[in-house]
Order: C-alpha cells, then structure tokens, then sequence
C-alpha cells in the first residue's frame, strides 16, 4: 500500500506549495483550539496594536491640526517679524489683502504691589483679535473690553499660575516697566496657542496700546510682531493662501518674514508630532522583534507536539514542501488572530483618547479609522511572525519520518534548504525596507534597524557562550550545581530562548532607565558649575556699560558677561534658498525660524576655532562670519562659502571665515553665527548679558531681580535654574511617556520568556519524573532548577545593562549632545528584576513539572 501511494505521488503532478488543500489541513488542525499558541498571538496582538495605536493616534493628532489649523494659526496666513514692525508699504500689501490682526509677544517682569516680581511671557493683541476661535475667559467677558484701559490703567487676562505664584486675585494692580495694568480676568485658554511654542513663563495677555505705554517696545528690541491674515471667504482656501504668500515674496524680496500658512500653523509642533510618532513606533517594532523570539519559540514547539501527523502526513507521500505549506498556513492564520487583536485595540485608542482625555490634551485631535496605518501594522504583524517563524517551520521539510517517530527529547540542528533561506532573506529585507522607507527620520531607522540585528547576534553569542563555559567547566561535586550546569549546556536547552527574550527586554529597559536618569540629571538637579544664574535680555545698547556696572555693584564677586544681540533668519547659503537647502536632521532647526546673532572681534568664551583663522581686531573688510562647525556640516558649507541673512529686513552675505566648537552644555552666551562688527554698523538692537554667581541663594537671587526691575524696568531678567525647571517639566512629561511605551516592550519579553519555559515544559517533566524515580529529592531539583534559571538570568542581565549602557551614551552623547553619567542605581535595580522574573516564571514551571505522576511518563518514553 505504501509503494501504491509512493508511486501515486510521484506520478501525480506537482501542486503549489500554498493552496486550498494546504489551507484545508491547516485549519482542520486548528479545530482543536489554540493551546500552545496563546503567547504567539499575545506577542503579535501586542507590538500590532502599539504601531496601530501610535500610527492612528498621529494620524488623528494630524488631522486635528489640519482641521484647527486657521484657529491654531489665527487666520489663513501669518507673517512674522523680529524686532521690528511691518514697515508702510508692507502693511498697506497686507491690508490690500484681506483682514488683518497684530499680535506682538515678547518676554517681560510683572511687579505686583507687594513688590513680588515674576517673568511672563507677554502677548499684545489688537482689537481684531482674535479674528478666529474664541479665548476662554474667568470670568467670561468680551476680549475687548478685558483688556480696554479705564481711568488710565489698562485691562490685562492673566495665567491663572501667575496670579497664584504673586498671590494675586482678579481687580488686581500691577505694572510692566513704565505702565499699570489691572487684572480683570483669568486666561484658560488661547485658541491660537499651540502656534507660539514653549513659553518659560505664565502668558499675560493686554492690548498693543497698553504695550506702547510699558516703554518695552525700543529700537532692536526682542519682540516678535505677527500680522495674521484673514483671507475673503469667497477664496480662503489653502490655493489663495498659496498664491498670497508667493505674491508676498515676490513684492517684499527683503521684508525677512517668517510665513505660515493655515496648513502648517505650527511646524516645531508638528515635527515633534512626528518625531515621537517615530520614537514611539520604533518602540512598538522593538516589541514585535521581542515578540518574533516567542513567535519562532511557538513554532519550534508546535511543530515538536505535531511529530507524529508530520510523520504520519510524510508517510502518506506527502512531499516536505507540502508539509511545509500546511504549516505555513497555521503561522499565517494565528499571525491573521493576532494582528487583528492589536488592529482592534489600536484603531479604538484615538477614540478612547479623546473622549475620556479630549478637554485634558493641549492638542486638537480628530479620531476616525486611518486604514492606511492599521493596514501598515497588520503588514508589519504578517513579516513579523513569517521573518521569525519560516527557520523552524523550514526544518520540517528534511526531517526523516523514521526520526520523527522515534526522537523524543533531542534536536538536531540543521540549516534549511537555500528556497527557505532565500524566502526569509526576502521577507527581513522587505521588513527593513518598510521599517525605513516610511521612517519620519530615516537615519534614526536605519540605526534602530542596525542596533537591532546586532543585539540579536550578540545575545545568541552569548547564549552559546554561556554554554560553552558551562560546558567547559569542570565537573562539580555538589549534585545541585551539576544538575544546574548540565541543564544549561545539554541538547534542548532553554538557554538561547531565555537569554534572547530577556535579553532584548532588559536592553531596551536599561537604554530607556538610563537616558530618563541623564535628562532627570540635566534639567531636574544639579546645573553646570560654571553655568550662569541669570540671563538679562533687551538691555538698551547705550545703556550695555553701566548696566554691567550695576550688576557687578548689586552682586559683588559675580562674573558678568555681556554681548550684542540681534535676530536674524539664514535665507540663503552658497546662494541657495534656505527652503532649497537639504540639511542633516541635526542642523535642520537652524533654518526653521529666526536665530541670535553677535558680533565681537574677539573668540567667544565657550567656543574653540577649530578651522580657519578668527578676523583681526582692525578688520574693516567684507561681512566674515564664524560658523559652528556641527550646523555648517549639516549643511554642506565650508570655509569661504557665503551665508545670507535678514536682519530687520535686509538681506547680508558674508563669507565663512572660521569653523568653531561650542560648548553648549555651559549654559553660557554663545550663538551658532558671529559676524565682524562692521557687519551690522547702525542697525538697532540691544544686548545680552549673564550673571554668574559663586554662591547663589534664592535671597540672593530674589534680591538681584528686584534691583534690576527697579532700576532698569525695560529689562527682562529670566533665572536659569527656572527656565531649566521648565524645560525639565516637558522632559518629565516626554520621559513618562516613553517608560509607559517601552513597557509594552518589557510585557512582551516577559511573555516570551514564559512561553520559552513553557515549550521546554515537556523536557522538564522528563526530567524531573526520570531524576524522581532515581532518588533524587523535590528540594533538590527546585534548587537545581532555581539555581540553573539564576545563572542564566545573572549572564542575560549583564549583558543588558552593557548593551543597554552603550546605547543609552551614543544616544545622550550622539543625538541629544548631552554629557552622560551611568546611572548605577537604575542598572542595578534592572539586574535584581530580570533574576526575580526569570527565577520566578522558570519555578513556577517547574512546581508543575514535579507533579507529574511518573507511571503515564514513563510509559510513553
């Protein structure tokens, strides 16, 4: 009957690999549940659902955006301007055009009438704002008339934080430099907000009249006016918006004005949108590859219960590569289960989101189905599980069916036949192809995708070495440290599947516990030791001397450090426009926005010329200026290229003269373009300077702000260690963030590493039933077995921490320019978790195991 059935086979034709047959077998199989394969789907559902729900929730963080753009813009186009107002023939362009609003922002010191000041960040508006959205005011009152003066005094809306850190209540006085203002309401919300960016101090919002009379407003002044543009409602849409800002362009070459259109309100926003969008979804890839360890760890063991059909199918003629298909439709199928578990709970988050957070989040976000994302994950879920799963399924193929029914507790290794190899080969590439192509920051991607194979090299080295020098060791006299030894080290062993599922976890645990301990120590604790206490900006150009004068009089000892000050935006290199220029991801901020500039005949303190020759002090030349070297290689520039930029509406190009490295960790001035001093002869503006103390002290410091509000109301004192603070509030909020994404990361590893122990369940009841029936004690085989688990979790930890060090520097060093110190506590703390996981789950395994009855096993061996 055999030989029938051979001859058959080998006369019948060849049918595809993958088929209704094949599909047929696969899910006759699966009638009997999914036992075994719970992990499988678990891994996949989780690492599907974290790239569906980041991808959808972006995407409907996007959408919010685009539908709240003309509101988060306050009109259909904006035109920003630094340190200078729009001049008449340019406000007589934009008045042609449509309806217009000026809002004016600039930083300055609120004095209460106790005396206690505070640092705001002001906003001035016009009585056409806000032409768009609607603030929301405590008590509720028309914008116009909370902000009319009366009597003399202007109305003010202030951050409620403000009027509880003066303790402060509405009908309150309080004056800016030279004008009084009263509070006649509280400001919870702008709707035009978001488009500003992040502010070091509580908004105070008064009218551009009331800002006039503070005295602020003097030549060269940091104040940013922005006249946001209501286009007619017959052609408000994104084509007259376009046409608008190209015809503003070719009218006012040299106006130097920042536009925006209602499609990209807020880019920093939305850069950063996507940026984390990325990080996030790196997160989630990182968890399917822990995953994929469980997932090829599944198959192994499925494929070792399902022997004897194997054998049987084998027997019947069926060829290997049938056998192969039938199995492959069963990964495919629970790949299918899983997947569609993590799309659901994915496609649902934004809607969670906005209806339980939606009056929570500061972001406008607009939920709805993204089936371009969930049909991204779903293929990401696919790759996953087949990249992970096709090595022990392609073994099926040219295992002899005499040894399938024969072998019981040992593998052979083997490598799979070249079709198999270059099918996986195939299937990792498109992988990494997607994982990269559709990368916000490809660079970022393709280090992740690198970072990612190497650890998975390096943990299954270490895993083989890890057995090697159990191997290698001589033989112990105490029984349980020989079981424990053995046990690592003989065929079948769980070492690789522990050491790779724990390993990628505890990796990713420790580069993330290890960059929050850098950023906490960064922002949060200690600063600098030569970091300055004070920044004083918008001090009058003729006023620069004596007021270093007063401060060194005020605080004796101190370091003072003063310079000039400008804002300019770079709009062109080598004469190609900025918008033309295709910088690194690095120096890509310098051309978003306006910058600081300086000029001085001397090398800044902080900064090393490191290429070119600094200018000489009686330079009378073309504009030269000096460039940090990090923003000139990003793009693309050289010594003796030329750099273009407006300053207060006129365009300067001047040659690249030298090449510096700054030190930007010292908190002190310094500025990524400095020019001759003959480069900006008349222009207006006012300058900079720092204060250091030896001993600084909140009095001490409380004192200072005071002296120099009393003195010199104009200027805007801003204390670094709460500007630091402020910054160290979003760092908090984005590390939190991060530690509750990586988590699904670590949830996954933990699954994988119980379903390795689990698919080596079966050995451990022989083992123990065989040990058992030998004499040996349950007390002694839980300590083998514990010590055994010990071992392999101390190696598998170590290499974490190492791994997950070295990637946390190159990040903290590398990307974010910061310096790193290894955060020994965290480090260790990872180590105790990883040996409480692994003993615990590979103990809890092994109880079951020494339950077994002998007689059953024993019998079928």
């Amino acid at each position: 009957m055999t030989l029938a059935l051979d001859r058959t086979a080998a006369t019948a034709p060849p049918r595809p690999w993958i088929g209704p047959l094949a599909l047929r077998y696969a899910l006759r199989e699966l009638r009997g549940g999914l036992s075994g394969f719970y992990v499988f789907i678990a891994c996949i559902a989780l690492g599907v659902m974290a790239i569906a729900g980041v991808g959808s929730v972006a995407a409907s963080l996007a959408d919010g955006l685009a539908r709240e753009g003309r509101t988060l813009l306050g009109g259909d186009v904006a035109f920003a301007l630094i340190q200078r107002e729009a001049t008449p023939q340019e406000r007589t362009f934009l008045d042609t055009h449509g309806r217009v609003s000026v809002a004016a922002t600039l930083r300055g010191m609120v004095r209460a009438q106790s005396g206690e000041l505070a640092l705001v960040e002001l906003k001035a508006v016009d009585g056409n704002y806000p032409m768009l959205g609607h603030p929301t005011l405590s008590p509720a009152m028309p914008i116009a008339d909370a902000l009319a003066a009366r009597d003399g005094v202007y109305g003010a809306a202030a951050d409620p934080t403000l009027l509880a850190r003066l303790d402060l209540k509405v009908g309150d006085r309080v004056s800016i430099a030279g004008a009084n203002f009263i509070i006649t309401t509280a400001i919870d919300a702008e709707p035009d907000k978001l488009a500003g960016g992040v502010g070091f101090g509580p908004r105070f919002l008064i009218g551009v009249d009331g800002l006039r009379a503070t005295g602020l407003l003097q030549p060269g002044s940091l104040v940013r006016w922005t006249y946001r543009m209501k286009l007619p409602e017959a052609g408000s849409d994104d084509r007259a918006a376009e046409a608008l800002i190209a015809d503003a362009r070719a009218a006012l070459p040299e106006a130097g004005w920042d536009i925006r259109s209602r499609a990209n309100a807020s880019p920093q926003l939305e850069r950063s949108i996507g940026r984390f969008t990325q990080f996030l979804t790196l997160v989630g890839l990182a968890a399917l590859l822990v995953g994929g360890v469980g997932v090829a760890n599944a198959v192994k063991s499925h494929i070792d219960r399902r022997r004897d059909s194997i054998a049987t199918l084998k027997s019947l003629g069926a060829p290997g590569r049938d056998v192969f298909a039938i199995y492959l439709m069963q990964v495919v199928v629970l790949a299918v289960i899983g997947s569609l578990i993590g799309l659901a709970v994915g496609a649902a988050l934004p809607f969670v989101i906005a209806h339980g957070f939606g009056r929570l989040l500061p972001l406008p976000i607009e939920p709805s189905l993204h089936l371009g994302e969930l049909a991204l994950s779903l293929l990401y879920g696919l790759l996953t599980a087949l990249a992970f799963g096709l090595w022990p399924l392609a073994t099926v193929h040219d295992v002899p069916v005499a040894r399938l029914f024969r072998d019981t507790t040992a593998s052979e290794w083997r490598w799979p036949r070249r079709r198999y190899l270059l099918l996986m080969t195939v299937i990792v590439a498109l992988l990494v192809a997607i994982a990269i192509g559709l990368a916000y920051d490809k660079l970022v991607a393709a280090v992740f995708v690198a970072a990612s194979v190497v650890v998975f090299v390096l943990l299954r080295l270490v895993a083989g070495l890890v057995m090697l020098i159990a191997r290698s060791l001589p033989r112990p006299r105490t029984t349980m440290l020989r079981l424990a030894i053995g046990n690592i080290h003989r065929v079948g062993a769980l070492t690789p599947s522990v050491v790779l599922s724990l390993g990628l976890g505890l990796t990713v645990l420790v580069t993330i516990a290890q960059i929050d301990g850098n950023l906490r120590r960064q922002f949060l604790a200690a600063l600098p030791d030569h970091a300055p206490s004070f920044f004083f900006v918008d001090i009058p150009a003729p006023e620069a001397g004596r007021f270093g004068d007063f401060l060194q009089s005020v605080a004796p000892g101190a370091h003072v450090e003063r310079v000039p000050m400008l804002r300019g935006r770079i709009t062109a290199a080598n004469g190609v426009k900025a918008e033309d220029l295709k910088p690194t991801s690095k120096a890509e901020w310098v051309l978003q926005s306006d910058r600081g500039l300086t000029y001085t005949n001397e090398v800044p303190q902080g900064s090393t010329v490191v290429e070119g020759s600094w200018w000489t002090s009686d330079y009378n030349g073309p504009p030269l200026v000096s460039m940090e070297k990090k923003i000139a290689d990003g793009l693309g520039l050289k010594l003796g290229d030329t750099v273009t930029v407006n300053v207060l509406g006129r365009d300067i190009t001047a040659t690249i003269s030298n090449l510096r490295d700054v030190d930007w960790q010292s908190l002190g001035i310094n500025f990524v373009l400095v020019f001759t001093p003959k480069t900006f002869a008349g222009a207006p503006h006012t300058h900079l300077a720092t204060l250091s103390e030896p001993h600084p002290s909140a009095a001490g410091d409380a004192a200072i702000i005071k002296a120099v509000a009393a003195k010199y109301p104009m200027v805007t004192s801003v204390r670094v260690r709460d500007a630091l603070r402020t910054v160290g509030d979003v760092v908090e909020n984005l590390a939190l963030a991060i530690r509750g994404a990586s988590g699904i990361t670590l949830v996954a590893a933990v699954l994988v590493l119980g379903g390795a122990l689990a698919a080596g369940h079966r050995h451990r009841v022989y083992d123990a039933v065989i040990l058992k029936t030998l004499g040996a004690t349950r007390a002694r085989l839980i300590g083998a077995y514990a010590l055994e688990y010990l071992l392999i979790g101390l190696a598998t930890a170590v290499f974490g921490v190492i791994a997950g060090s070295v990637a946390a520097w190159l990040i903290v060093t590398r990307l974010m320019t910061l310096s790193f110190t290894w955060q020994a506590g965290s480090a260790a703390l990872v180590v105790l978790a990883a040996l409480a996981v692994t003993v615990g789950l590979g103990l809890l395994g092994t109880l079951s195991a020494l339950n077994q009855k002998p007689a059953p096993v024993l019998r079928n061996l």
